[in-house]
Parts: structure tokens; sequence; C-alpha cells
């Protein structure tokens, strides 16, 4: 009888817990024999003995068998359904060093995976990833070459630009700048002939115009595949400071672009990469003074064909048309007590960022050209908390950006700042230090440029 009870209690314990979980219980309980289900029953169902019904020794000898054949296990006490752990705890018995088995993928389904879809992954990826994945195969290498990849690349939007910037300490390598994932590059410039120094001063898409220190040579590179080429040499011998500007023919992979110089004198010449040739299309008009006092502080802009560079002596602006080969001039007054100012464009929008300077106080402002009234307005201006920096020093300013994302590179002897402002957002952003790898001196940026990252983009 003693027997009796506690089976008894037992099967109460048991159907407690099936009538609280619905189904068998997971953890170690009493397993009873299936007993026989109708054929039309696809799910297992548990049924236990009536135990009002069966007599103790029919009971017993039950019980007995089942713990002979071994589907009788000893009840454990109650536990609950494990619960979540964090991470520090599942770690918690991990070696240090060890890192988990990474999955192994199914060869026999990936391998059937279409090749146009690759493509189309991989032309999304961010750019720093995708020189990681250029290691994977050989294949994924030559992606470069491909006409399918570059038509991907093609069909998405141009993100932020990115910056490529000179260093005072070391001429020879570049630090380009991708504000997306706030990290610095140091790319090799391999293709300047020895103890040659060239510095940035115009791009288009993903292709940037180097001029050499002796305003003599010019190099377009695609400082992200390294492809460059040296233009041929220039019909007009000029040894004066020039001002460059550089515009796309069309698609940034194919149609080609064209790069034009002009002098203070009037002198001016353009190259047609499709020719692979420089031309003087004609002469300056006489509507138009020299000689032209250009700002070479501000490099130019472009909107769609149309180039524009500041100058001083008078104030405004002078455009050129690529397509028309038509200048013209923009008398715009500067604003009051404006120094280091800079041209800027954002979505066809003329802008200029400056400093504002008046007794010890000095501020970063940014104005707007207005179409009707060509006169300059203040649209936005650096928070006054980050110009305190600035009360009482003598601070310098150098735009290494102006294509919608401004850098801008702000110094004093006992300061070297650089900030990017979004001119969507009106967001200031501190850019972390430009550090050289395996350095520790922060560097000083001498010049730059902003640049549309691009992949297929072809010197």
């Amino acid at each position: 009888m003693e027997g009796l009870a506690m089976l008894r209690q037992l099967i109460g314990q048991l159907q407690e817990l099936l009538q609280l979980y619905g189904s068998p219980p997971l953890f170690h309980l009493l397993h009873f024999h299936q007993l026989p289900h109708p054929p039309d029953d696809h799910h297992r169902r548990w049924r236990l003995p009536n135990i009002d019904d069966t007599s103790a020794e029919d009971y017993y000898s039950l019980a007995m068998d089942a713990g002979k054949s071994g589907n009788c296990e000893v009840l454990e006490p109650f536990k609950p359904p494990p619960s979540k752990k964090s991470r520090k705890e599942r770690n918690r018995g991990k070696l240090p060093g060890r890192t988990p088995t990474p999955e192994v993928l199914e060869q026999e389904i990936w391998k059937e995976f279409p090749e146009d879809l690759f493509e189309a992954v991989i032309a999304r990826l961010p750019i720093a990833t995708f020189f990681r994945f250029r290691s994977v195969c050989r294949k994924w290498n030559f992606l470069l070459d491909s006409q399918s990849f570059s038509q991907h690349c093609a069909e998405i939007l141009q993100a932020n630009p990115w910056f490529y910037t000179i260093t005072h300490e070391n001429m020879k390598v570049g630090a380009m700048y991708d504000p997306s994932m706030r990290k610095w590059h140091h790319p090799i410039i391999s293709f300047l002939p020895a103890k040659m120094i060239a510095l940035p001063v115009a791009s288009a898409g993903g292709l940037v115009c180097f001029l050499d220190i002796g305003h003599r040579n010019f190099y377009v590179c695609n400082p992200l595949t390294q492809s460059s080429k040296e233009l041929p040499a220039r019909s007009v011998n000029v040894w004066s400071r020039v001002a460059v500007g550089m515009t796309l023919n069309g698609n940034p992979t194919s149609g080609g672009y064209k790069i034009l110089w002009v002098g203070c004198d009037g002198e001016y010449e353009v190259y047609d990469s499709v020719r692979n040739s420089w031309s003087r299309p004609g002469s300056m008009p006489s509507n138009i003074k020299l000689p032209l006092s250009l700002n070479f502080r501000s490099q130019a802009v472009s909107v769609g064909s149309t180039l524009y560079f500041m100058r001083s002596d008078p104030e405004g602006i002078v455009s050129y048309s690529m397509v028309t080969g038509v200048w013209k001039q923009f008398i715009i007054p500067a604003p009051l007590q404006l120094r280091d100012h800079t041209l800027a464009e954002y979505e066809g929008r003329i802008m200029l960022v400056g400093l504002l300077t008046k007794n010890a106080a000095t501020c970063v402002c940014l104005w707007e050209l207005q179409k009707m009234t060509l006169l300059w307005k203040e649209v936005d201006r650096m928070p006054n908390i980050w110009c305190l920096e600035f009360y009482g020093k003598h601070v310098r300013m150098t735009c290494l950006g102006n294509k919608g994302l401004l850098m801008l590179s702000l110094r004093s002897r006992q300061m070297n700042r650089l900030v990017t402002y979004n001119v969507m957002s009106r967001e200031w952003l501190k850019v972390p230090g430009c550090i050289l790898p395996q350095g520790r001196k922060r560097q000083w940026i001498a010049c730059g440029t902003a640049f549309h990252p691009c992949l297929t983009a072809t010197a």
C-alpha cells in the first residue's frame, strides 16, 4: 500500500505538470509507455492509466515492469524553463583566445547563386569593405574590370564625399578621410615620379586632379584604385599660379572628363580626356576686367558643366561653361570683416564659408548666394561653444572639401582642428586626428579636396 500511495502521489504530480504545460515536459520526468493510438491520429498522445480503476497489484506490476525496462526514471525536482543569458554570462566559461567555429556554407546551395546578384550585392558594400572582399578570390579581385559590375556601381546613388588631403609632414603619402566610418586611410602616391610633389587641386566624380608645385605637370588619379594618368604637356607655358576646375562629360565611368586651368592674366586652356589633348577655345572677353585677381585659397566649384571661380578685385565670381565656352562675371560684394573665405556648392546652390572676425572673437559662418539680388545671405554659423576656443587667437582656415559636406581646417600656434559641416542637416562634427600607421604624432593637413568615391572611375 505504501508503494501504491507513492505512485498515486507521483502520478498526481505528473498530471499537474501536463495540465500546466499542455505537453510532455522536456526535462527528466517519469517516462511511461506509449499506449496505442488510433491509426488516423497523426500525433502522439500521452495517456495515463486511471489509478482508481486499477487494482494495486496490477498497477504495482506495471510500475515494476517500467522500472526494469528502463522506461521509468526518478522524478527530479521541478526546474523552471531556462532564461535568456547575457553575452557576458555565455562567454564566462570560454577561453579568451578562442573564437566560435564559423558556420560552413553549403557549396551545393551557393554554387548556383547567380553571378549578377553577387555583383549587385558587392557594389552596394561600403567602399572599405569592398577592398577586403577583393582578397576572397581571384574572380572578385578582377571585378573592377567587369562591365556589368560598373553598371551596378553607376546605379547606386553617390553617398557623402570622401576627402583627399596632403599633410605637411609627408607629401608622398596621401590621407583620405571616410566621413561615414570616421576613419583615415593612407594610400601611397605611386603614380608620381620620384622627388616630385603634386597637390590635389580639383576633382570630379571619383577622380582627383593633381598639379605639381612648379605648375607645369597635371596628373589624374582614382585614389581608391590607383588608376592614374599623366596629362600631355600644355601648349601655353605659364609659370605663374593657376586656378583649376574639373567637370564630368556625363557618366563618371565612361563619359570622360574635362579640366580647365586659368591664370590671372586671362590665359586658359581646356583638357578633354576623350581627345587626350589641350585646346584653347578662345580668349577672355573684354568685359571681364584683367588681371583676374583670383582667390587661390578657394577651389573652383561646379554646377553641372559650369565652373565658378572666386576673385577679389572686383569682389565676385567668374564662371565658365564647358559646353558653350562662354565666360561670365558677377560682381558680388563680400560680407564685412570676412577673411579666409572660399566657395562651396550644394545641389546647385552657391555657398560661401569663411571666418568672421570682430574684436577678439572669431566665428565660422556660411552664406548662400541669392540668385535674384546677387547678395550673400547668412544661413548658419558654428556653435558658440566651439567658437570660444578661437577667442583671442589668430586663427587661419582652409576649406578642404566643398561639395555638400565641408571639411574645414582651423589652426593657430596652439591649435589644429578639423571639423566637417553637412549643408543639408546643418550638423557640425569634429574629425578625429590624422595619424599615420604605426605613428603617434598628429599630422597637420596642408591642402585637400573632396571627391565622390567610385570604384570604376578610370583616369
